[in-house]
């Protein structure tokens, strides 16, 4: 299963529904170009939805932190939410769980950006 995305005004913040496989080769590309693109167009305020996310790879969470780091460069916010049970032990594995604010609901998670 390959990765799709679709993103949403939720005010101020975008938010991007990836539901699939973060993988080397389409999977990463995908997600590197989805953040890019926000950030060419000023949007600095990301959250991730990772709900329908599956699987996701050592290149996958490379482009996770790389994502993040474009993000920070640009003074803005990244932020997940909704991480499957496999994404978060994951990030806790790589001890990138401490490096990301990460959501279980996404009111919460809209709400933190504006604290």
């Amino acid at each position: 299963m390959s990765l799709h995305a679709t993103h949403r005004d939720a005010g101020d913040v975008m938010v991007v529904d990836f539901s699939g496989r973060i993988t080397l080769g389409e999977g990463s590309a995908l997600m590197r170009k989805t953040i890019r693109g926000l950030l060419e167009d000023q949007r600095t305020k990301i959250l991730l939805n990772l709900a329908d996310v599956d699987y996701i790879d050592s290149s996958g969470i490379g482009e996770l932190v790389s994502g993040f780091t474009a993000v920070k460069n640009r003074s803005g916010d990244l932020k997940l939410l909704h991480l499957t049970k496999k994404v978060r032990d994951l990030l806790q594995i790589t001890k990138l769980f401490t490096v990301f604010d990460v959501y279980t609901d996404e009111p919460t998670a809209l709400r933190s950006f504006n604290s």
